[in-house]
């Protein structure tokens, strides 16, 4: 037995995803366990389906168990983001390896360039400061360092996935992870392009599919069968999601909250809060996002923040890692993943929230805040849902 995990958001699951499963198999992994982002994602918005749902396709696409990432780390830094899901996945104590995607596909390069990134920041720590100073974000400030310093780590590091492949490499080396990196090169169209790459395209085009008029028709060129079928199935049902739909309660949200309030929410500093503030005038999203937008803070940062508000994320919510891991589906290989793993885990697993919640103090809050996403999620669907939904949730076993 060869236990991977991947780390994904499946927003939808797309054939680069399939791709990617099928090379890990191809390395050798019998079992596959992927923690997957919940309701909410990386760059600030909501899922475009159903966390439930995606889990059950994830298990018809190749996957065998599926755990769900706290919310508080979907919506967070990619270091944040990384470190919450490489914990989950090696606190299971029976996952050998971890499969990602990357631009360059070379281990060796990504972790030279993650030596590189850790020595420059630190021994360059008063220069990127100073650059940030003139507006730029960290990881911006931080490539104009390295460009001066090693060439080939720089043009690593400015590839997306590549960077989210070192905060993974950066999280196994925190917590003196013995699971061994293994990635897959990213092939065809580049992350968040509009331009398809034969039978493969991003999320972010296939999202923008869903959303038009047209775009459903060739949706099936780029998704495997059974998600084709059930993204056609969960539009009729009203049961796609959308940020716009959480238009007014956001505003609402932002306009009855001070300054002190805002200051409390993760991954708000240096005066932020003020900027945000001053912003509860805006008359729409698109407004409110623009006009706190700087060359400082990434559109996809200031989406995470006002969704961390209307949430109630707070920098002490990011103070823990996971205490648990929460279960959402698995099959027959799944199971046999969860009985290797009895008696080896550093946290418990399982599937009730409800359960879940009464393990301690920290785990009852991470539940609290899980609920009330979940129920936050429920206004961007088309047919809004009823609340307190998660307690009810049925995990998806799949022994076919």
């Amino acid at each position: 037995m060869k236990i991977s995990g991947i780390i994904c958001e499946y927003n939808p699951f797309h054939n680069g995803h399939l791709h990617h499963i099928r090379e890990t198999r191809k390395n050798g992994a019998t079992h596959i366990v992927a923690v997957m982002s919940g309701n909410f994602v990386q760059r600030g918005d909501v899922a475009v389906m159903d966390k439930l749902e995606r889990a059950r396709l994830a298990l018809r696409s190749g996957v065998d168990l599926v755990i769900e990432l706290p919310v508080q780390y979907c919506l967070s830094s990619a270091e944040n983001f990384a470190a919450g899901a490489v914990w989950l996945l090696n606190s299971l104590g029976v996952v050998q390896e971890i499969s990602f995607g990357s631009e360059c596909g070379d281990i060796k390069k990504l972790c030279n360039a993650m030596k590189t990134v850790r020595s420059a920041a630190i021994s360059h720590h008063d220069e990127i400061i100073n650059i940030m100073e003139k507006g730029y974000t960290y990881p911006k400030a931080l490539s104009s360092v390295i460009n001066g310093i090693d060439r080939q780590s720089a043009a690593v590091i400015s590839e997306p996935n590549n960077l989210l492949a070192i905060e993974y490499l950066n999280s196994m080396m925190r917590f003196s992870s013995e699971m061994k990196p293994f990635t897959v090169k990213r092939n065809g169209t580049p992350h968040d392009s509009y331009e398809p790459y034969g039978n493969i395209t991003s999320a972010s085009d296939i999202r923008n599919r869903i959303f038009s008029e047209n775009g459903m028709q060739s949706l099936r060129n780029f998704v495997p069968p059974v998600w084709n079928d059930a993204i056609t199935d969960t539009m009729h049902n009203g049961g796609i999601a959308s940020l716009d739909r959480l238009e007014r309660v956001m505003l609402y949200k932002l306009r009855t909250s001070s300054p002190e309030e805002i200051a409390l929410v993760n991954d708000v500093g240096q005066g932020l809060e003020n900027r945000i503030y001053n912003a509860r005038m805006s008359g729409s999203l698109d407004e409110l996002f623009f006009t706190v937008k700087t060359k400082r803070y990434t559109m996809a940062r200031i989406r995470r923040i006002m969704l961390s508000i209307l949430i109630g994320i707070t920098k002490s919510d990011m103070k823990y890692l996971p205490p648990f891991g929460r279960i959402l589906a698995f099959n027959e290989r799944g199971r046999e993943i969860l009985a290797a793993a009895k008696g080896r885990t550093d946290i418990p697993y399982g599937s009730s929230i409800a359960k879940l919640s009464q393990l301690s103090e920290i785990a009852g809050r991470f539940a609290e805040i899980e609920i009330k996403a979940s129920d936050v999620y429920g206004l961007s669907l088309e047919t809004v849902t009823s609340a307190q939904k998660d307690y009810r949730a049925k995990i998806m076993i799949d022994m076919e």
